[in-house]
């Protein structure tokens, strides 16, 4: 089981772009803010594990 830690770069409308932060990685991943916990904002670092992202 693994688990990635990712930043929010920015928040366009229903989606959000996250950059992995426990790897070296200028690639964005584009995540519909649906699937993401509702609080986050721009900045906000994120933990996926267990195909569920939590607000850290």
């Amino acid at each position: 089981m693994e688990t990635w830690y990712y930043v929010v770069e920015s928040i366009d409308g229903d989606y959000a772009n996250l950059r992995r932060t426990d790897i070296a990685s200028d690639e964005l991943k584009l995540v519909a803010r649906a699937l993401l916990p509702e609080d986050i904002d721009e900045g906000s670092k994120l933990k996926y594990e267990l195909m569920q992202y939590f607000l850290i």
